[in-house]
């Protein structure tokens, strides 16, 4: 299931998308928000069905090998251990999968340029070599191929920039969508027929979070910058961008809209986002101000939780 830091980073960006351009329909906007959602869930069946694709061009090399006129030993005797893999064949098989990507028409087919890429790049890696050296065969072997491909696919320029030429929606998606599917290939087992795939939510309880902290920090938004203004009156406003106070007013939204969230939790979320969505020295600077402005809140009785543990 989508992990609730990337909808928060989801939720952030539609929040910047819309006051940067000055939209008006926060409706409009909260419709994009969730189609952004949509779409990761679907980045997840379209990066799943990957090796799928690969194995697929790899066979068509094997059996083009055989049709020369003069076939080597090799051409005619290929090591099918790739081809033949317990693991790609359980993904290719799953109506789960298959049914997704029907219904959303994903897919490889218009970049056959890739799939010729990333399988170059797979013969050539030490984990393949070693994987296709060994004459033993077991599912485990098949399931631990994939996971050393799918980590090494977070590095790979060429798929970044397909899946930025595919969808606008998915960048920066890629690192949460191969989790979610390194936590399919671990729960796999050889005595399973059928791919256990993950709701595209946790609980029940996700899409109102996403919507609800949206929706609060924007209703919010100028509410909060002021409020903001009281903790960064020594800071130069010039040199505090705008992701910094978007990033605190959204925090701010779920630390006093979500009581079962832990205000731990929250900081923590938002802190490791500030890392990679605003500038390099932003994560002390909003972990400065948002400590202070936790400190406020509480004693004004505006953050409430409920639950065992919630602080």
């Amino acid at each position: 299931m989508l992990s609730r830091r990337l909808l928060r980073i989801k939720v952030v960006k539609a929040l910047f998308a819309h006051l940067k351009s000055g939209a008006d329909n926060m409706m409009a906007s909260e419709k994009t928000l969730m189609a952004s959602v949509d779409k990761a869930y679907d980045l997840y069946f379209q990066i799943l069905i990957l090796p799928v694709e690969i194995a697929r061009y790899a066979e068509q090399r094997q059996e083009l090998a055989k049709q020369k006129k003069l076939p080597t030993f090799e051409d005619l005797n290929p090591n099918t251990k790739f081809v033949d893999n317990a693991v790609i064949r359980t993904i290719a098989n799953s109506d789960a999968v298959n049914d997704h990507v029907a219904a959303r028409k994903l897919g490889w087919e218009r970049y056959p340029e890739l799939i010729r890429t990333l399988y170059a790049q797979l013969t050539e890696s030490d984990y393949y070599k070693d994987y296709m050296q060994r004459e033993e065969r077991s599912f485990d072997d098949d399931k631990k191929l994939l996971e050393d491909f799918f980590k090494e696919l977070q590095s790979c320029e060429a798929l970044d920039d397909v899946l930025e030429e595919m969808s606008i929606l998915w960048t920066d998606d890629l690192p949460y969508i191969v989790i979610m599917v390194l936590r399919t290939l671990s729960n796999l087992r050889v005595s399973h027929t059928e791919l256990k795939v993950p709701a595209k939510f946790k609980s029940s309880e996700d899409p109102e979070f996403v919507k609800t902290l949206f929706e609060k920090s924007l209703v919010n938004y100028s509410a909060f910058q002021d409020y903001i203004e009281k903790f960064t009156a020594n800071w130069d406003v010039e040199r505090i961008v705008f992701m910094d106070n978007l990033i605190i007013g959204t925090a701010m939204a779920e630390l006093t809209s979500f009581p079962s969230v832990p205000v731990k939790v929250t900081l923590d979320e938002w802190i490791e986002i500030s890392k990679y969505y605003s500038t390099p020295g932003s994560s002390t600077f909003i972990n400065g101000v948002l400590d202070k402005i936790v400190e406020s809140l509480t004693a004004e009785g505006r953050i409430k939780k409920a639950g065992r543990g919630l602080i």
